[in-house]
């Protein structure tokens, strides 16, 4: 399984396990999010610490399983699936705490940017590759963790930054060296633990509400030029280019 929860003195850890580089799969991404519902539902949980094992947080979507995959059921899974596990970060029920290493790339960005509080090691990279590969989305939690300016730096050169530079925004709460980036995410999340489950359940809810981006509705938009970009061609040329370690030819 590469999702993995365990519950202890009122945190949740659900941690992601999918080598060589965290990429999830269609299944891997409704999994997470299912993972991250449940444990947010239990009463006995007062925050979640949402990590990964091995290289890098999250890589996004598993491009090889989307090019391997006939017709577009692979693309509406996988827009679906990081649908879903963006809305589960934002909506659940108790404040979860991103514990961030080595890179947070495409769907990383999406699970992060709807987190409430994030972590990083020295020398993580934070970035939307999205355009190199023909597509669009998670702008819209990008947005949260740099202002509009730098968000749309990123998007455009698909260049990513370091962690101090998130941290210089107040988006990274803290950043420490990789062997202590567990504990730093547990010592904020066993904070969180001492207060009320009630007030800290309220809390989560009345933050949401008041946002002043609807995270949901924002994000859909987003994906709707991304299907718009796999019918003109393009995207299939930027995907199976990365799959076969090339430079992409474009046409348009």
């Amino acid at each position: 399984m590469p999702i993995n929860c365990t519950i202890a003195d009122g945190i949740a850890e659900v941690v992601m396990d999918n080598p060589p580089v965290n990429a999830l799969t269609v299944a891997g991404w409704f999994d997470l999010a299912e993972v991250i519902t449940a444990a947010g539902r239990d009463p006995q949980v007062g925050a979640l610490v949402l990590r990964a094992e091995g290289k890098g947080f999250n890589a996004g979507v598993d491009i090889k399983e989307m090019q391997n995959t006939e017709g577009f059921d692979a693309l509406l899974g996988a827009n679906r699936g990081c649908y879903a596990a963006f809305a589960a970060v934002y909506e659940c029920e108790v404040p979860v705490i991103a514990a961030v290493q080595d890179f947070c790339l495409g769907g990383g960005i999406g699970l992060i940017g709807n987190a409430d509080v994030i972590v990083a090691a020295e020398g993580t990279r934070f970035g939307l590759p999205e355009v190199n590969q023909g597509a669009l989305g998670a702008a819209t939690h990008l947005a949260r963790l740099v202002p509009q300016h730098k968000m749309r730096e990123m998007v455009y050169t698909a260049e990513p930054v370091d962690a101090s530079v998130l941290h210089a925004y107040g988006s990274v709460a803290r950043v420490v060296p990789r062997d202590e980036l567990r504990a730093a995410a547990f010592e904020i999340a066993e904070k969180i633990c001492t207060k009320s489950r009630f007030v800290i359940r309220r809390a989560k809810e009345s933050l949401n509400a008041i946002d002043p981006v609807d995270v949901k509705r924002s994000y859909r938009f987003e994906q709707g030029f991304t299907f718009e970009l796999n019918l003109s061609g393009v995207s299939d040329e930027a995907r199976d280019a990365f799959v076969e370690k090339r430079d992409a030819t474009y046409t348009k």
